[in-house]
């Protein structure tokens, strides 16, 4: 099955060559590559994120195969949706899903389905793929939308992810995908904002699942990140680092209702 674009010419350029600029204009020339285990990637309009994410792709060597987390903002599908065969399309390119990294993680969860209709109209995830294919044309995608989850459930899903990174003799790079607060204050949603970030950098899988519900921060991509985090510390992560943290406010101007983007790297 070949997934069509959802948000091509309205979250980023629709044609390739425009897509291919302006992924350009937020790379960050001449940053030092690292390799690590995990990564939280914003997935806005990239007129307002991007300049967030080409920072953290910037940072990264870029692996065969990216494990994308995203939140399920469409409501379709089941609770864990992995699609498990076929591609993605976006202007500048196909990016193969990675069959054999896929079927390990669904045939060792129960509670994931394999499923495409989740991810039909879904931008967290397709948000990424500029980047990713700008990077590497020929990396490949397993992508999971994650719909509603308990940390039990996502401390789960992580192990299914670490078993099958484990198993396969090539370079992996668990992606989670989100924003941080939505449609605050910039100064609250800075604040609510680090107390989220902290537990990341703090590698605390479990205080970032119970922070955001506690603080009620708006970070849409919570259970992805927790899931990262916890397949991550189960590969051995031992550090993460924030590479940078805005706020939509800086390029709309408007700071009376703004949405946080932060991108980290989990090594």
């Amino acid at each position: 099955m070949k997934r069509s674009p959802a948000v091509a010419g309205q979250f980023y350029q629709g044609n390739a060559a425009r897509l291919t600029e302006q992924v350009e204009q937020y790379m960050v020339r001449g940053t030092p590559t690292e390799e690590v285990i995990g990564m939280l990637s914003p997935h806005a309009g990239l007129i307002y994120s991007g300049h967030v994410a080409g920072a953290v792709f910037s940072a990264i060597r870029i692996p065969k195969t990216f494990i994308l987390l995203g939140p399920n903002h469409t409501g379709l599908g089941p609770h864990i949706s992995l699609m498990d065969s076929g591609e993605w399309e976006i202007p500048t390119g196909l990016l193969q899903i990675d069959k054999k990294l896929a079927s390990k993680i669904a045939l060792a969860n129960p509670a994931v389905t394999r499923d495409s209709q989740a991810h039909l109209f879904e931008h967290s995830l397709e948000v990424q793929l500029p980047f990713i294919s700008y990077c590497s044309p020929d990396a490949k995608i397993v992508p999971i939308a994650l719909l509603a989850a308990t940390y039990d459930d996502c401390v789960g899903l992580a192990d299914s992810i670490s078993k099958a990174v484990k198993s396969v003799d090539y370079p992996v790079v668990i992606l989670a995908s989100s924003d941080m607060s939505h449609y605050q204050p910039d100064t609250v949603a800075r604040q609510k904002d680090k107390k989220a970030i902290d537990r990341i950098l703090d590698l605390d899988p479990l205080g970032l699942y119970e922070t955001v519900l506690k603080e009620r921060i708006s970070m849409c991509g919570y259970l992805p990140a927790t899931v990262m985090l916890a397949a991550a510390k189960m590969l051995g992560a031992g550090s993460a680092r924030l590479v940078k943290y805005a706020t939509s406010g800086e390029v709309s101007g408007d700071y009376d209702s703004v949405v946080g983007y932060a991108g980290i790297i989990v090594k």
